[in-house]
């Protein structure tokens, strides 16, 4: 069960005092200062008692191309996650079909069938690498 606290309204206009003399830097100090855990708490406190010159707003000014880029990397982000995703999925499924190709082939140990397999892959590469070369 989530545990409410009620804070008296001395205590409330303390802290807001204190944001306004200057002991706290802004909102989020005080409210670390005092333990209060709510991270809207002391701003609707400041909110409610006239002093909202106390709250800091964050204004941001961007070009059109800023933000059309910003949208476009967005994007982007959510295409590589989603690429990701496939990726991890196409893993797991042949992970899943070698298993069962080795389980139905009688091979017990799979990382030493992988190992084995990697080598004269890599005997193959080489060949066909030298053969081009000549």
């Amino acid at each position: 069960m989530r545990e409410v606290f009620r804070y008296s309204e001395s205590f409330k206009r303390q802290v807001v005092r204190e944001i306004e003399q200057g002991t706290h830097p802004n909102c989020f100090s005080a409210s670390k200062a005092y333990g209060i855990r709510g991270p809207g708490t002391v701003p609707r406190w400041a909110a409610a008692y006239g002093r909202k010159h106390l709250l800091k707003r964050v204004i941001r000014v961007e070009t059109t191309e800023e933000r059309d880029e910003v949208k476009m990397l967005r994007k982007r982000v959510r295409d590589l996650e989603a690429a990701l995703g496939y990726a991890h999925l196409d893993l797991r499924l042949e992970k899943a079909f070698l298993e069962m190709a080795c389980e139905s082939a009688g091979i017990d140990d799979i990382e030493g069938f992988k190992k084995k397999a990697d080598v004269e892959l890599c005997k193959g590469r080489r060949k066909s690498r030298l053969g081009k070369e000549g």
